[in-house]
């Protein structure tokens, strides 16, 4: 892997069809995020202990999607948030801000929901940005997050360089990406049946997409090109489980924007056949029988949580 995007790659193009791709699946999101978010919760909770995010901070949180892991460190900031739901007396500046980024707007549609319903609307503030271009003021922030969203970026460099300048003296940078395809069958499983059946040829080395910052000595050397230091990183298991098969195809065909985009040119014919094979791909290599007319879905799946410091 290279720390460009192949020669022919138009990363204009990529961000304008990224877009698209997250707006046409934002309400699959609004249906199924309760769901994922049983397993996606860990993954927030340890970025925001990883990031030492305390009252009084400023959080920057890029690609935030359904809003995560910015309510989590809103809650962390606000921890009498459930008692002080709708109550705009006290002074919220003194507690800390939260401001939440993404390229989809639909997305945080969802995300200023989740955070109204749960009174935090005062804490979080939500705005369409481009992580790579972030008008935001230089040392602004004391801890910026991203969980699951950096692998996407097509010009990383540039985007790594832009959260390092928006970070305070001291503060933290904290995301986390997933680990190879073969660790992850909750995202490739399906995508790489998919594929196969309508024989799609893998992406270049350098795309960027889910596993795109697998290996982590890539992603260590642009984090230290980007004047990041004193980098870690800790690998976490994320089990994600549905009550039945169908549920997890379900959701599957509601937020996988790239395999819609794939099958969109597909007959209802072929679409159904290659979903009848997923089907029983899943229930063959992940079910566990609940009952006798039941099976349940569970995929544990690895994902990498990086910290960086600001000096």
């Amino acid at each position: 892997m290279t720390s460009s995007s192949p020669s022919s790659f138009d990363s204009e193009q990529f961000k304008t069809e990224q877009r698209q791709g997250w707006d046409s699946v934002a309400q699959g999101w609004n249906e199924w995020w309760k769901t994922v978010e049983v397993a996606g919760q860990k993954v927030s909770d340890r970025l925001v202990e990883l990031a030492k995010i305390k009252t009084g901070q400023k959080v920057l949180d890029i690609a935030t999607g359904i809003g995560e892991p910015a309510v989590t460190a809103a809650k962390r900031l606000f921890p009498d948030y459930a008692n002080k739901a709708g109550d705009n007396s006290n002074d919220n500046g003194n507690r800390g801000h939260v401001l939440a980024t993404d390229i989809s707007s639909e997305m945080l549609t969802i995300a200023k929901q989740r955070a109204a319903e749960l009174g935090l609307q005062d804490i979080i503030e939500f705005k369409v940005a481009d992580a790579e271009m972030l008008e935001l003021s230089d040392s602004s922030f004391d801890a910026v997050l991203c969980r699951w969203g950096l692998m996407f970026m097509p010009n990383l460099n540039t985007a790594l360089v832009r959260i390092y300048q928006t970070l305070l003296p001291g503060g933290r940078f904290v995301c986390a990406v997933w680990a190879e395809a073969s660790k992850v069958p909750f995202i490739s499983f399906p995508l790489n049946i998919v594929m196969h059946e309508l024989k799609v040829p893998p992406p270049p080395p350098g795309t960027p997409g889910p596993f795109a910052l697998s290996d982590i000595n890539f992603l260590q050397n642009v984090l230290y090109s980007a004047r990041f230091t004193d980098i870690k990183y800790e690998r976490l298991n994320v089990t994600f489980e549905f009550p039945r098969v169908e549920d997890y195809i379900n959701y599957t065909k509601a937020v996988a924007s790239a395999i819609k985009t794939m099958l969109s040119k597909e007959s209802d014919k072929r679409q159904e056949e290659i979903w009848n094979i997923v089907t029983e791909q899943v229930r063959n290599n992940y079910t566990t029988t609940t009952t006798t007319t039941n099976q349940s879905v569970k995929m544990d799946n690895e994902c990498i949580c990086v910290i960086a410091n600001k000096y």
